[in-house]
């Protein structure tokens, strides 16, 4: 009795001396206070870790008592952040310049700030907005696509019409976007069989909290429909979990490289339904004729291709329902000036933004010794076929059959994909840390722990003009490379089947 209320008090401890750092990291402290960020951020992931630990024998229980704490506590984490305007990250202006600018009847894709700041000043605190979001971002056309700015729109319209109260309305659609993936993913993990608690390893990830409701990143979005989207997968409502799918597109660009990894699902699926349909047609024989019948009506079906082609129409339908859908959502801002800017400005993430790269870095040193110059014109357009290549072999060569194999794939592309890219902002691996939660792969926790590094290279430690210091980008991506290498290749730990 003693040692539990001892467990209980510790524990609230913990808890409680998260709040308060939590509250001191997201008001108190500015990005440019290095030292600070770092051991705050540290510290933060200590205690993480412990109430984790200490709630793990509970979570498991038939009541659920410590899933509720739990669920509870990440939601107090996020609710603590609600009044603070985001410390380590400027893009939250842009998102208010967008949404403002769509409820006066402009379409942000064929404006820029550059341009609008000279001719608008209906647009509220327009000075304040432009000067936030610096000269890269009011310098090009926007590239978020239309929920995102649906998001954007909403948030401006809670009460108050100021920058804080348009941080609020956006950072509640994130808290409430992360509650989704707690109760999507929770029942992902329950049908799976798997722990739970698991789905506290993103939830009540401080880099979650910090970078997503924190810094008012709509991944957090994004990842609430894929997750809901997966759910419905497994549970056999595929045309609904296309629709829900197009949203996640339509939040972020980045599950779009996913799409080929469905091949192997609908192949296999349709293989099981067509047993499915054939176990139930016989029910009413005798099991000895009802075991011929479907070992008849499988060789029939498989000398005939009949579940290659089930599979493939089903591929097509669900490709067809996915592709409508976004129509829909790009509809209202469609023209070609639209498709011209939209397409430039994507583009222009591999062809001329650099930021806490890897193996881009390392070419980029050979071609500057090369040719004297960087070369990240040439190599951002080289860089991006080996993605999709890898993309391609886990499509055809890997059955993904089931969610944690899906999840697997999803993991290991977009790993591949952020390891070859020439821009690698934190937020980026979000994605990878919900998708590990259906697999036995811990990387993207590590990664997630050391992420913060590439704020303190961005703060310009060590290098003058405040450049990025290559020395702390080396160190971040030797530890995650050196996990990756572990349990990817060294171990060979295989996706739970």
């Amino acid at each position: 009795m003693t040692h539990s209320y001892k467990h209980k008090k510790t524990t609230l401890a913990y808890i409680l001396v998260s709040c308060i750092l939590y509250v001191w990291f997201a008001y108190f402290t500015a990005r440019t206070d290095a030292l600070q960020v770092v051991l705050l951020y540290g510290i933060l992931f200590v205690l993480g870790y412990y109430i984790l630990k200490a709630f793990g024998f509970y979570i498991s229980n038939s009541l659920g008592k410590g899933y509720r704490v739990l669920a509870l506590v990440s939601v107090l984490f996020r609710i603590l952040l609600l009044f603070a305007i985001p410390n380590l990250s400027q893009d939250f202006y842009r998102f208010i310049w967008d949404g403002q600018m769509l409820l006066e009847g402009f379409n942000p894709y064929l404006y820029k700030p550059d341009n609008v700041i000279l001719w608008n000043t209906s647009i509220s605190s327009a000075q304040e907005l432009y000067d936030g979001m610096g000269k890269l971002s009011a310098s090009h056309f926007t590239n978020y696509p239309p929920l995102n700015q649906l998001c954007f729109v909403l948030g401006n319209l809670f009460p108050g019409k100021t920058i804080l109260t348009s941080v609020i309305g956006m950072r509640l659609i994130i808290i409430a976007a992360d509650i989704g993936t707690l109760y999507f993913g929770k029942k992902i993990l329950e049908v799976l069989k798997l722990p739970s608690n698991r789905i506290f390893w993103y939830i009540l990830n401080p880099f979650i909290i910090i970078e997503l409701t924190g810094n008012l990143h709509f991944e957090g979005v994004m990842i609430f429909f894929l997750v809901w989207s997966l759910y419905l997968l497994h549970k056999g409502y595929w045309k609904w979990a296309a629709v829900i799918y197009a949203c996640s597109i339509s939040v972020k660009l980045i599950p779009l490289m996913f799409l080929p990894l469905f091949f192997g699902w609908f192949l296999s699926t349709s293989s099981r339904t067509t047993l499915s349909t054939s176990s139930r047609t016989t029910n009413s024989t005798s099991l000895s004729n009802q075991k011929n019948s479907q070992r008849k009506w499988i060789s029939y079906a498989e000398s005939k291709g009949l579940f290659a082609f089930a599979g493939i129409t089903k591929l097509i339908v669900f490709y067809t329902i996915v592709g409508i859908t976004l129509i829909v959502f790009f509809l209202p801002f469609f023209s070609i000036e639209f498709v011209d800017n939209y397409s430039k400005t994507v583009a222009l993430w591999f062809n001329n933004f650099e930021f806490n790269a890897s193996i881009y870095y390392i070419l980029r040193a050979i071609g500057y010794s090369l040719t004297g110059y960087n070369e990240i014109g040439f190599i951002g357009k080289i860089l991006p076929v080996i993605p999709v290549l890898f993309i391609l072999g886990f499509s055809f060569l890997k059955t993904n059959n089931s969610i944690p194999k899906l999840s697997n794939s999803f993991l290991l592309v977009l790993t591949i994909y952020l390891f070859f890219s020439t821009t690698v902002h934190p937020w980026y691996i979000a994605s990878l840390v919900i998708l590990c939660v259906f697999t036995n792969y811990r990387y993207p926790l590590i990664w997630s722990a050391v992420i913060i590094l590439s704020y303190l290279s961005y703060l310009g430690i060590g290098t003058a003009d405040k450049a990025e210091n290559l020395w702390i980008i080396a160190l971040e991506y030797t530890i995650v490379f050196l996990v990756f290498t572990w349990e990817v290749i060294l171990k060979k730990r295989l996706p739970i089947l």
